[in-house]
């Protein structure tokens, strides 16, 4: 006999605890519905902690989410400047934990999800496919963020999954080929996938006085570049290979002066500097083949067959990738290229896009074969770099409508969008004197659109 579930009275369920998944829930709460958000770490913005020494290149107003603020409001929350430019322990501190600790016991910190499915049903059975609702394996660790030690596990019936996970958690490897060169786990004790926090005397210890390999050619590595060359000028001896797949620099450092986000043109033309007062040196068309251990580190060695000097230290920031694994049991429509869902990928291709040229967009984009499953946030990206938060913002505030049955509402899309620029999310920079208002990329356009509508020329 079959269970008979009211699903309005179901949560969403929403993974994910960072400034997207926060978002959908203020939104779900502004519409009176229940949810539930899963976080796998101890607190909110786990990963945006990750980074909490690099300042973004948007400012605090496109960084707060309309309905979380009004959430916010009644407790006296004070929303910092507009103009302002926060670092990741900023964001995290100043807005993401007290719209968690407002939002209260909705918010399951230490909780793992593990699994989505369709209840009684796997990936293979289409009967009650669109009457039954999912069911969410959720792995509580007591705050051990790898779930180490098992943990107690449940199954949550919900009505809708809103995954906001992020990709934080999937850096790419440093092997050229998108796979982890041979030598490349055996080399983990010397090898990171994110900017290393200088300001920290271990973390600085770790670098002073090394050859260091920096792999990358987005904001991630100008961000490594202008830090490394600060601590070359106090440490002697302190070099980086700045180690690019491209055959040459190009635009790698951005506009300059003329860049119409600021804050990046600032970041460019610091590692531009860094670069000609010779503590970096540039090895292009370099993709690495293995990494081999030697007495004096590590040598990398690439697909053409060079073998760089040998470097104590090595930086991969190489981009991001999604962790599909947990939604083997859903039915997802994904981009092959992109990995992500595939009314959306046209759209947001780095070959193609800015995130000031990526379309307005929501559920129709979001949505997922399977009911009530949708990819937002960095997820619903894949492996496109330019996503923008104000971006997350309002695909949460489609999705959340859709699962409401506010059509209308969904498919109208209202967003301010910057009008161009190439956007990696964060730099290491100082604010920018008499930096002009808008969004991350430079001066907004106000855009309104139905979902699914390019603008025209």
């Amino acid at each position: 006999m079959e269970v008979v579930v009211d699903e309005t009275e179901l949560p969403v369920a929403v993974v994910g605890a960072g400034p997207v998944g926060l978002a959908a829930a203020a939104r779900l709460v502004e519409r009176d519905l229940p949810v539930l958000v899963f976080e796998a770490g101890s607190e909110a913005g786990t990963s945006v902690r990750q980074w909490h020494h690099v300042r973004l290149f948007s400012r605090w107003g496109e960084l707060v989410d309309p309905a979380a603020e009004k959430l916010l409001a009644p407790t006296g929350w004070v929303a910092p400047p507009a103009d302002a430019y926060p670092t990741g322990r900023e964001w995290a501190q100043r807005y993401l934990q007290p719209l968690a600790e407002v939002l209260g016991e909705r918010v399951r910190f230490g909780a793992r999800v593990v699994g989505v499915a369709r209840r009684g049903r796997d990936l293979v059975v289409d009967a009650g496919r669109a009457s039954e609702p999912l069911t969410v394996h959720v792995r509580s660790h007591g705050g051990s963020e790898n779930g180490a030690g098992g943990g107690v596990e449940e199954l949550v019936t919900a009505r809708a999954v809103i995954d906001a996970s992020g990709t934080c958690t999937g850096p790419n490897p440093l092997g050229g080929d998108g796979l982890p060169a041979p030598g490349e786990a055996a080399a983990a004790d010397r090898i990171v996938y994110q900017v290393p926090d200088l300001n920290d005397p271990g973390v600085r210890a770790r670098y002073a006085g090394q050859r260091v390999a920096v792999a990358g050619s987005g904001h991630s590595a100008l961000t490594a570049l202008v830090a490394f060359a600060e601590l070359a000028a106090e440490h002697p001896g302190t070099h980086v290979d700045w180690l690019l797949r491209r055959g040459q620099v190009g635009n790698a450092f951005g506009g300059g002066a003329a860049d119409e986000l600021p804050a990046r043109g600032a970041l460019g033309r610091r590692a531009a500097e860094a670069v000609e007062a010779g503590h970096i040196t540039t090895v292009t068309g370099f993709r690495t083949a293995a990494v081999e251990r030697v007495d004096d580190g590590l040598v990398l060695v690439g697909d053409d067959g060079r073998r760089l000097d040998p470097v104590g230290q090595v930086v991969a920031v190489t981009g991001f990738r999604p962790d599909l694994s947990w939604l083997s049991e859903v039915r997802l429509d994904l981009d092959p290229v992109l990995q992500a869902p595939r009314g959306l990928a046209p759209l947001i291709d780095p070959n193609v896009h800015s995130c000031g040229t990526v379309y307005p967009h929501g559920a129709g984009e979001l949505a997922q074969p399977e009911p009530g499953v949708f990819l937002v946030g960095m997820k619903s990206y894949g492996r496109a770099p330019t996503f923008l938060a104000m971006t997350g913002y309002e695909q949460v505030r489609s999705v959340v409508a859709a699962i409401a049955g506010d059509e209308d509402a969904a498919r109208r899309v209202e967003l301010v969008l910057p009008e161009t620029g190439v956007c990696g999310g964060a730099g290491l920079f100082d604010e920018p004197e008499g930096a002009a208002a808008g969004g991350c990329c430079g001066s907004p356009v106000p855009v309104s659109l139905s979902l699914g509508t390019p603008p025209t020329d």
